[in-house]
């Protein structure tokens, strides 16, 4: 797994859950939404590289 990579899983996860906070603060449901789907991408994302790496 590349640092580059890594980064942008990092900053997906944090834009993800950054974005559900602020929807859920200003009582928006759709951004809300938006954010945890950003987030869940994010997890994936790492899971996946984190299951290549251990698998070479």
């Amino acid at each position: 797994m590349s640092m580059v990579d890594k980064a942008r899983n990092a900053l997906q996860r944090f834009t993800g859950r950054s974005r559900r906070t602020a929807g859920r603060v200003s009582g928006d449901r759709e951004m809300e939404a938006r954010g945890a789907a950003e987030k869940i991408g994010g997890d994936l994302k790492q899971a996946g590289e984190n299951l290549k790496s251990t698998r070479r």
